[in-house]
């Protein structure tokens, strides 16, 4: 299972836990990933989605439908 957001494309970073002595060790930054399904009326359907929460606050600013559309678009949107 893929930890990539489906509407915003947002997707694990790399990054150092850094110590008290300023040791670093390697970690990784993942994103907050929720699985919702999402009624979308133009569709007449549900669909399910992987969003984290900057994709959620999307979908609730511009609408669901738009939101696909956009992720569609921009190639984040594979398959729901």
């Amino acid at each position: 299972m893929s930890k990539v957001c489906q509407i915003t494309g947002k997707k694990p970073i790399t990054g150092h836990n850094v110590s008290h002595s300023n040791k670093k060790t390697n970690r990784t930054f993942v994103p907050n990933l929720r699985i919702k399904k999402f009624y979308v009326p133009e569709w007449d359907e549900w669909v399910v989605l992987k969003v984290s929460a900057a994709g959620l606050r999307t979908i609730t600013k511009k609408g669901v439908y738009a939101a696909i559309m956009d992720a569609a678009k921009d190639g984040n949107l594979n398959r729901w």
